[in-house]
Order: C-alpha cells, then structure tokens, then sequence
C-alpha cells in the first residue's frame, strides 16, 4: 500500500546471501557485533515492478540513540538484490546493474561519516541530522525554490547547536560546489539563499565558524565564467558585508575579492547591458570589502598601496562615463563608492589615496581636458574631512613641481585643480606651510617665464613650447594665488603680501632672481606676473586699520615701483593701492565718474575716520602725494593711468578725509595744474590734457565731500567754461577710443584753469580755513630715497644722495668746523630771513638732484669714492681712540698692541 513503510531484508539475511566462497571478515579480538533490531521484510514483487518511493515529507525513522552500524566483516560483501527488484531512488542511479558497488560505496561513506556518491535508502536514515535538515531545504524542481519550511527547522538547529555551524556550512558548500559542477545553478542560487539567511540568523560570536566556508564559496562563484554567478556571488558578499562582527579574525583575508571585484569594474562585456551590470557588481563589492574592513584594525589593511591602487583605478574608470538619470548606472555608483572610500580615509591614509589618482590622471592625460580632473577633486575635496584638506593640497602642489617639466597644458590642469581645490577649501586650513603653497606656485611662474622666453619646457631644447600656452598657465597661476589667498585670515594675508613683494626683482638690487638667461625683458615680466598675484591677493584683502593693511615695510617698495618706466607696472601698482585703500568698496562706483555728476546719486558708504587712519594719513600722506605727482609726469602713461589716478584720489577722499587732507590734497591739484602748464617738462599734449582731465574731475568730487558751497560754485564755473571753449581738458573728450586733441602747442586760457585766491577765499570762515595759510607754500615733492628703485641700475646714486643732502658732510665743513656765538640779535635775524633761507635750501637741493640725474656714471662714482674714503677715515679715528691703553703712572707708554680687528685668528679658533 502507498501508506505502509516496504519490507527490507534483515542484515543477517543479506549477509546470509553472499556469494559461494566469500566470506565475512572476522571481527576484532574482544569485539561482539551487538544485536540489531529486525527489519521487516520486502515483500516480493512482481518482476518488472518497483518498490514505489516514501511520500514527500515522510522520513524513516533514525537508529536509538547511541547505537552506529558496525562494519562488515572482513572479506565480507553485501550481495545484490534479487532480479527485478530496485531500491527507492532518492537520487538518481545510472543503471541496475551498478547497483550492488553503489550500494557498498553508499554504506561505507555512510559509516565512516562522509557524504556517499548516491544514497540508498537504509543508509539515509543513518546520516547525521544536520545533512539530513540541510538536503531536505532543497525541492526536487529548483524553480519552486528554497524550501521555506525546512530552512526554518536548519535555522532553528543551528540556533541551538552552534557547534554544528562549521559542519553546516562546509556540507553546504560542498553540496553548492556539486550542483556548480553539474552546471545545476538553480540549486546554487538556493545553497547561496541558505548561506545568506544562516549568516543573517546566527549571532555574531558564532558567525567566524560560517565566514570561511562562505567566503570559499563565493571565490568559486567569482571565479566561473557566467555573468550571473559574479553577480550572485557580489550580491552575497554586500549582505555579509553589512553584518557587523564583534568577534575579530585574524586570519582572514579579502586579496581576492579586491582583485576579482577591481577586475569586475573593467569588465569589455559584449552585450552593453550585462556589462553595465557586472561593472555595477564590481563597483558594489568594492564597497563592501571597504565597508568590512575599513573600521576594524585587526582586518586586512585595505589603504595599503597594493589594494589602493587596484580600488581606486577602478573607480574612476567607471566615474570617467558620462553619468546617467538612473542610479544604477556605473558613474552613479562609482561615486557613492569613492565618497564613502575618502570619507572613511584618516590622516594618514589620505596620501595613499590621493596617489593613484594622480597617477591615473597622468597615465590617460586626463588634466588637459581640466573638466574630469576638476570633478575626481571636487567629489575628494567635498568628501574627506575638513581638516585633512590641506595633505590634498600638498600633494597638488608636489606633483606640480613633479611636472615641471611637462608640457604647458598639463601644468594649467593641474594649476586649475588647485585653484578650485582652494575655492572649496574656504572652511578649512591650508595647512602649516601656508608661505611653502605660495612659494611653489611663484616658482613656477618664474618657471614659465622662463619656457616663454627660450620656447622650449626642457633644458635639451627639443620640447617646443608656445607663448599662448604659457600665459594660459601664468594667468591659472595667478588666479589660483587669489584663490589661496582668499581662504586665509586677514593677518596670514598680510604676510603673504609681503612674501610677493620680496620675491619680485628690482632692477639693480636683485638682478639674478630669475633665471640668468631671462636678462631685462624675463626680470620685467616676472615683476608684471608677481604684481599682478599680489593685485589678487589684495582685491579681497579687507582690514579695517590701514597701518597693519599697509605698513612700511610693505608701502615704501610698493610705492618705489610708481617710479619704473614700464607702464604696466605703475598701472598694477595704483590698482593695488586703490584696492587695499577702499575699505568700503567705493571704487566701482568712482571708475566712471565724470565731472557733471552728483555725489549724492553714487551713494557712497562713509566710515568716520579713526585714530590709525589719522596716524596713517599724517606717516605716509606725503609720500603718497608725492608718488601721485611724479607718475603724472611720466610721459609713458596713458588713459589707464589717469583713470587709475582719478580713482586712487577719489578713493583717498572718501576714506580718509578731513579738514587738513583735503587742503593737501587740493594743493596737489594746484600743483599738477601748474605741472601741465610748464615748458619746462617734456610732456605730449595728451600727457598735459590728461593732467587737467584728472585735476578737473577730482576736485569736482572733492567739492562736494564736505567744502564749503562756494568752493564747489567755483570748479562747476571752471568746468562750466571749459564744456564751453576747452572741451579737451575735461575726462569725457581725452579718455575716450578716439580723443580730440588741439593741433599744435596746448594753450589754456585762465578763465579754464583753478585760482588759488578764488579756493582761499571759498574756504575763508569755514573750519577749512584754519589750513588755509597752507595754500601759501605750494606744494613740493620732496626727495627720498626710493629713487634707487626707478630707473638707476646701481644704488651708489642713492647713498651719494643721501650724504650730499646735508651740507655738513662737505669735506672743507668738516675740517673746520664753524662755531658762532648766538646772541638776541642772531636770533631775530635767523627768524626774519628764514623764508629766503628756506628757499635757497630748495633750490641747492634741487641743483643736486638735477646734478645726479645728469652727471656720467664715473664723476658720480668718483665722488661717492671720495665720500667712502672719508667716512672709513674717521671711523680709523674712532677706533684708535677706543683702543688707546691709558697712560703709565711712570710717564713711559706702553708698547702699542695690535687692534682686535686686525688680528688674525686660526681657521679652526671658536669664539
């Protein structure tokens, strides 16, 4: 019946049946074979007919606890069944006739506790549980699937028996390895859902015993040639990424899946599709291994270079594709995985994962498209921590200097990704080396001065370079300074001011800073590149003390390059001074100002001026004045420079403003004034229209910043009259594209020109005119020493001067020295003729200077010899005097010794 259990033979019946002259082995001395319990017996069959097989979920029931089968015998066989008659087939047999061998080979692995080749049905129940529970999860058609209700009986046992888990997995394993074999991958998708669901159910303490035999199975799903299976197996090893381990293992390793899944992400699929999916796979395994082993110290170190430089590769291979709307595209996973990688990167991991991206950018010459290069930088920057941007930085600039010698393009790539690494660095640091990053990016303007000027990048002469490409590289240069510069404090500002200024070459005092073959043209356009930086630095350069903003260390150079002969340079400075000087941004708004406008319409913001600014107005307002003065005189400048002038002054009135500076500062304009009117200077008559054109329009604005209205009354009658007869002496016809100049020689009437008593007089009653008496004294520019920066190219001119400037270094004055005595009347005469000595002062300093801008080199020199000469004489006397011995109680002077400072000592001698 279907219901009942068949029959089998008895073991004494079948061993009873054995061949004629086969015996069964004897059993070991001391060992009784013990009494088994009788089987029923097989009913017989008819011939053809097949013992029907159990119903499913119907087990036979398992021998007593405690009792095993004993071996056979030796010698002894178990005889084949009867003709016609087949055992139940659990699995399937390839033939009766093997039946007898099959069986033996079935009850040996049995009793020696291994899986047999087929199984027989007495052997079946005799299998240890855990093998029974694991065979019964898989169906008898793979697409019905997993089992449901037997994975929950070998969930529940290997809950309760987690000694059993090691076994559990191997014999599943082993089971997945079989199907795989037999190309079965139905069966392998269940064994992989069993190994999932145990990893996910098992408690972490227990996890290690399952982790190998798991981790065994996916390097052989990985290592198959079916697309699907790797995508199994990256599937898989996600979810036990994701489980988190209390227990450490210390002999695990992940060098495979990092390979094979890097491997993964650089798959050449030819179906677009499943390729898009194994590289997603490859891209997700990545991940995981990352996950798995990033936070644990005693896992695999995955930032070492060898894994690193597997991983990261991969990723940008994959983040170079265009990005898609879907997510499950390889750019939008790439991504997710590189931000995850460098967010989870410490301090000193970020080195070894920035190194394989830059050599990957240089490996596929990625930095001359600059877009991909910009966007690995942007997603490394926006992804690591704050405070580990600057090693980012650091090695930006490191492999800058790497290629220095690579071709223009590459340099501005990697110049551009530092520039917008720093534009996203704001929030950060750039680090310790805040002076090395400038440094590094000045060197290499110099450096691509250098390129431009030879037409070659390397020193053989063989790689061309054009002057395009430099320039495009300078101006990348100089915007990235800027960038720096703007993520600075304002004190780290300063200082990196002043670090351009003192690497930009001054003509006669560092000659050789730039290369020795770039000679005046290199040093000239190293000065143009190293001010324009230091006009990026100072744009965005806020501070509300002019004394830190512009001290002297930093002024008296800046103002010194007024005086250079190359226009570009005294434009660059003026735009320096105007940006450093407008505190409260008016300069935009007074670059096209003209004279018919109202100030009130321009809305300027006025700060009241403080104690520094007055004690920076009463140092440095002079020389300003005087810097102004004498670049209006060169006759290279051009409508840029007025407008820049223009600016500068208007800049300094709104800022700096009171009753004092605007009285000096409308002297100052009587003085260009009358500068634009002397024959005496070889100025053009755009130089002279020019000249007026600025006077003109700034004491237009000055007027109506706090004057008197009759002051402001009589410069609108003034512009009033020169609209009307002199058009060519106002801003609106002399800066322009085409300007009307007069033919001929420039001749202005007075009615056109600024009166002095008129201005006196408007300012009379008003608190102005406690300053009035200076109008009295028209404005001089005094002489310094910041000469020696203008068009000399030796610095002896400068000392001459400076000791030729006082009268008393006079050789015959300094023999005999004049002593008088002062009386009363001296006095009173001294005070009466004081305004005629004055005078003859200014006029021997003036002789002297025009002496020194005219006299040959040698004459010069000779007299600066003569000066030296005299100097080093008395301090001889001095020297003697200091080391003379006192005299002897006994009249006798002692013999004399040799000074200290002609003594010679040994080179080995310390002191």
């Amino acid at each position: 019946m279907p219901g009942t259990l068949p029959r089998f033979p008895t073991m004494p019946s079948v061993l009873s049946s054995l061949p004629r002259g086969i015996n069964p082995p004897s059993l070991p001395r001391g060992i009784t074979m013990p009494s088994l319990p009788t089987m029923p017996s097989l009913p017989s069959m008819p011939r053809g007919m097949n013992i029907p097989s159990l119903p499913r979920g119907m087990n036979i029931p398992s021998l007593p606890r405690g009792m095993n089968i004993p071996s056979l015998p030796r010698g002894m066989n178990i005889p084949s069944l009867p003709r016609g008659m087949s055992l139940p087939r659990p699995v399937d047999m390839s033939a009766v006739s093997q039946a007898p061998r099959r069986l033996l080979q079935d009850c040996c692995s049995v009793l020696d506790h291994q899986t047999p080749g087929g199984l027989c049905g007495c052997c079946w129940a005799l299998r240890p549980r855990y093998k029974r529970l694991v065979d019964n999860i898989f169906p008898e058609d793979p697409e019905d699937g997993l089992v449901k209700a037997n994975m929950e009986k070998l969930t529940f046992f290997a809950l309760s028996a987690p000694e059993k888990l090691d076994r559990i997995a191997a014999y599943l394993s082993e089971r997945l390895t079989r199907e795989l074999n037999r190309h079965r991958y139905g069966y392998v998708c269940i064994a992989m859902e069993a190994m999932e669901q145990l990893l996910l159910a098992c408690h972490c303490q227990s996890i290690n015993l399952l982790v190998e035999s798991f981790l065994s199975t996916l390097r052989l799903l990985l290592e198959a040639d079916k697309p699907h299976l790797h995508i199994l197996a990256t599937n898989s090893f996600v979810k036990f990424a994701n489980i988190e381990e209390d227990t450490p293992s210390y002999h695990r390793s992940y060098d495979f899946f990092v390979s094979r899944f890097s491997e993964m992400c650089h798959s050449e699929h030819e179906d677009l599709d499943v390729q898009n999916r194994i590289r997603v796979s490859g891209i997700r395994g990545l991940q995981g291994v990352v996950r798995k082993t990033v936070d644990d110290e005693l896992q695999v170190n995955i930032w070492e270079p060898r894994h690193m430089e597997q991983i990261v590769p991969a990723l940008l291979v994959n983040l170079q594709q265009h990005t898609h709307a879907d997510s499950e595209s390889p750019a939008e996973q790439t991504e997710v995985c590189f931000r995850e990688l460098l967010g989870r990167a410490a301090y000193g991991h970020i080195n070894n994962a920035i190194r394989p991206v830059l050599m990957h950018l240089d490996s596929h010459r990625l930095w001359e498209g600059r877009s991909f290069a910009v966007q690995c930088f942007q997603i490394i920057m926006y992804s690591i921590q704050s405070q580990h941007s600057h090693l980012v930085i650091q090695q930006l600039l490191g492999h800058l200097d790497a290629n220095s010698r690579s071709p223009a393009s590459v340099r501005a790539g990697i110049v551009e990704v530092l520039s917008e690494a720093a534009v996203i660095e704001a929030t950060g640091s750039v680090g310790p080396t805040v002076l090395e990053v400038f440094n590094t990016l000045l060197r290499q303007l110099r450096q691509s001065v250098d390129y431009q000027l030879t037409g070659y990048y390397d020193n053989a002469g063989k790689r061309r370079t054009t002057s395009r490409e430099e320039k495009t590289l300078q101006d990348a240069v100089i915007k990235t300074i800027g960038s720096f510069a703007n993520t600075l404090p304002i004190y780290q500002r300063s200082e990196v001011m002043l670090f351009i200024m003192g690497k930009i070459p001054v003509p006669g005092i560092y000659p050789a800073l730039g290369s020795p073959n770039a000679g005046f043209e290199g040093s000239r356009m190293i000065q143009v590149m190293l001010l324009k930086s230091l006009l990026q630095v100072s744009e965005r350069y806020e501070s509300s003390n002019l004394l830190t903003a512009l001290p002297s260390s930093f002024l008296e150079p800046l103002l010194s390059f007024t005086l250079m002969e190359d226009p570009e340079i005294r434009l660059l400075v003026l735009s320096i001074l105007t940006s450093l000087i407008d505190r409260c941004h008016n300069a935009a708004r007074l670059a096209a100002v003209s004279v018919m406008f109202d100030v009130s319409v321009l809305e300027l913001k006025e700060d009241r001026c403080s104690r520094q600014d007055n004690l920076f107005i009463r140092k440095h307002a002079q020389r300003l004045y005087r810097h102004v003065y004498l670049t209006c005189k060169e006759e290279s400048s051009g409508r840029g420079h007025y407008q820049a002038l223009i600016t500068l002054l208007a800049v300094l009135s709104v800022e700096l403003a009171n009753e004092e500076v605007v009285v000096d500062l409308i002297r100052l304009v009587l003085a260009l004034q009358e500068l634009a009117l002397s024959s005496q200077e070889c100025l053009s008559v755009f130089n002279r229209c020019g000249v007026h054109a600025v006077c003109a329009a700034f004491i237009n604005l000055l007027s109506q910043l706090g004057p008197p209205p009759p002051l402001h009354q009589h410069v609108t009658q003034v512009i009033e009259t020169r609209q009307r007869d002199a058009p060519h002496l106002l801003p609106e016809d002399v800066f322009c594209d085409k300007p009307r100049l007069p033919a001929g020689e420039l001749q202005v009437d007075e009615s056109c020109l600024f009166v002095q008593s008129k201005i006196c007089d408007a300012l009379t009653g008003s608190s102005y005119s406690a300053h009035s008496e200076r109008f009295n004294t028209p404005y001089t520019p005094q002489l310094t020493d910041e000469d020696r920066l203008s068009k000399r190219k030796s610095i002896g001119d400068v000392i001459s001067l400076q000791i030729d400037m006082d009268t008393q270094y006079c050789p015959d004055a300094q023999q005999k020295p004049q002593t008088e005595q002062i009386t009363f009347e001296t006095l009173k005469n001294a005070i009466e003729d004081r305004g005629g000595v004055e005078e003859e002062e200014r006029r021997k300093r003036m002789l002297l200077v025009e002496k020194f801008q005219t006299a040959p080199f040698e004459e010069i020199a000779a007299h600066c010899g003569a000066r030296t000469s005299l100097l080093q004489t008395k301090l001889d006397q001095v020297f003697d005097l200091i080391i003379r011995p006192p005299p002897s109680p006994s009249g006798n002077s002692p013999p004399r010794s040799t000074p200290l400072y002609e003594m010679k000592f040994p080179d080995l001698c310390v002191y």
